[in-house]
């Protein structure tokens, strides 16, 4: 398998989260950047899920194990308790049914590590403000007629969403446009300060959600 270039600051803190040789489910892998990484680097049994089909030519190109499929709808036929971490990076505002997806994953993982732009941060609430319309940044770039962006939310939304579940927020952090940890230690400070939201969940086994 062929090394590539380094990955996203924000991709190499999730590869970070997981332990050696752990059992991975890349939900929306893309072209494979962070699967190629957890083999190479955290020795990780990886698999993948890609909704395009040149990401997942891109993936089996480079020899990962990744099939084509659909969060919203093929998350349901993974058993439980099949990998150690499910990880789901700058697509849960993508998907139909995030709730649902967020069941999927708890159920199918130990834990689910998943991130997403922060529709709170200060600049986007500055946009609807001063400006009156849906803002366009870096880390929301496209206009609202042609974003994939279907459920935007804010780090507080994503937080009382996993209370209402029973999903223990095991670790939180707030990303910078570049990836990076802000290191913000209040989550009210976070839903202002932080471009991305990045969470590592769990939930006591026993149910779906």
């Amino acid at each position: 398998m062929i090394r590539r270039s380094p990955i996203r600051a924000d991709l190499q803190l999730i590869a970070d989260m997981v332990e050696p040789g752990s059992r991975v489910l890349d939900v929306g892998c893309g072209d494979g950047q962070l699967l190629d990484v957890l083999m190479h680097d955290r020795e990780a049994v990886g698999r993948g899920i890609e909704l395009s089909q040149a990401g997942v030519n891109a993936c089996v190109s480079h020899g990962l194990s990744v099939v084509q499929g659909d969060a919203d709808t093929d998350l349901k036929d993974y058993p439980s308790h099949a990998f150690d971490y499910v990880i789901l990076s700058q697509t849960l505002q993508a998907t139909r049914s995030p709730k649902v997806v967020l069941q999927h994953m708890v159920r199918i993982g130990r834990r689910a590590v998943v991130s997403f732009p922060n529709f709170g941060h200060w600049r986007v609430r500055l946009a609807l403000l001063t400006q009156g319309r849906m803002p366009s940044s870096k880390a929301l770039p496209d206009w609202w007629f042609e974003t994939a962006n279907i459920h935007l939310c804010t780090i507080r939304d994503f937080l009382l969403l996993c209370a209402d579940l029973g999903i223990t927020v095991e670790r939180a952090l707030a990303l910078d446009n570049s990836g990076q940890d802000k290191r913000i230690a209040s989550p009210r400070l976070a839903n202002l300060l932080g471009e991305h939201g990045l969470f590592v969940l769990s939930k006591e086994r026993g149910g779906a959600g």
